[in-house]
């Protein structure tokens, strides 16, 4: 099977271009091939598939097989290799996803895609603004917001020192979120400009959560922190997160993708 190996500031998928190939089993997929072991090393697994209603669909599934509405980082890499392979010809386009159909727009050099803006639609808050939360003892608070996948967000001044790879699970798995939540860790630094790590459910810590900086984008203009517009600095480079809070409502996502490499990958021992 071809695979092609993309990263949206180091959030990392396997992607394959289902306009040709055919996957059976995508969960045991997602699992084989996210392994850096064994495998080919990646957050996950992408699929590019036809779609009735957009210019192409989008299905995504975590490291550990469950597949999810919907990721930032993963669509814009999507936009770029549609784009970049002629799969549509156009630089403004539509995309199926769990979450709904998202509006891609395409900044080109040399013919290929370098950054994208991607239409996330509408925030929806999930939570109290904001919502007392108890783990292991110890009481914290978090905004909820849902970017057509779960999101909790909480406020902290030295995020750098987390030890997420204790915390992640707890946060991810508490009882308030019977589908589980993705979790970021948002510091602070001026009124259009925040610093995030994030424990994505199913994954683990990541580079980067292109929802997830949305979500915490839109928290913290909600809660008074920041301005509408804000810089977005994760562990793999920094998104332009735009609220247009009193317009349309949608909220709007800048930032790279890169094709990193092609490959195949042998799917007889699946």
């Amino acid at each position: 099977m071809k695979f092609t190996k993309m990263q949206g500031i180091g959030n990392d998928y396997v992607y394959i271009n289902c306009f040709e190939e055919s996957v059976e089993d995508p969960a045991e997929l997602a699992r084989k091939v996210s392994d850096r072991h064994f495998g080919i090393g990646s957050d996950g697994l992408i699929l590019i598939c036809p779609s009735e209603t957009a210019d192409c669909r989008m299905r995504m599934f975590n490291s550990d097989g469950s597949e999810s509405q919907m990721c930032g980082n993963g669509i814009r890499c999507v936009g770029k290799y549609v784009y970049d392979h002629h799969l549509v010809e156009k630089t403004e386009f539509d995309v199926e996803t769990g979450a709904g159909i998202k509006h891609l727009k395409v900044k080109t050099e040399h013919g290929r895609a370098v950054q994208i803006t991607v239409d996330l639609g509408v925030p929806e808050i999930t939570s109290q603004v904001p919502e007392l939360i108890r783990m292991e003892g110890k009481d914290y608070e978090f905004i909820g917001i849902s970017m057509g996948n779960p999101h909790a967000v909480y406020y902290m001044s030295d995020i750098d020192g987390l030890d997420l790879l204790a915390m992640g699970p707890v946060f991810e798995n508490h009882e308030r979120f019977p589908e589980r939540t993705n979790s970021e860790f948002i510091e602070v630094v001026s009124r259009d400009y925040i610093r995030m790590r994030v424990w994505e459910r199913g994954s683990g810590e990541t580079y980067a959560c292109g929802t997830g900086a949305a979500a915490s984008a839109v928290a913290s203009a909600l809660s008074g922190r920041t301005s509408h517009t804000v810089e977005v600095e994760l562990k793999g480079g920094n998104l332009t997160i735009h609220w247009d809070r009193d317009g349309s409502g949608h909220v709007f996502m800048t930032g790279p993708a890169v094709e990193v490499f092609e490959g195949e990958f042998d799917i007889t021992n699946l």
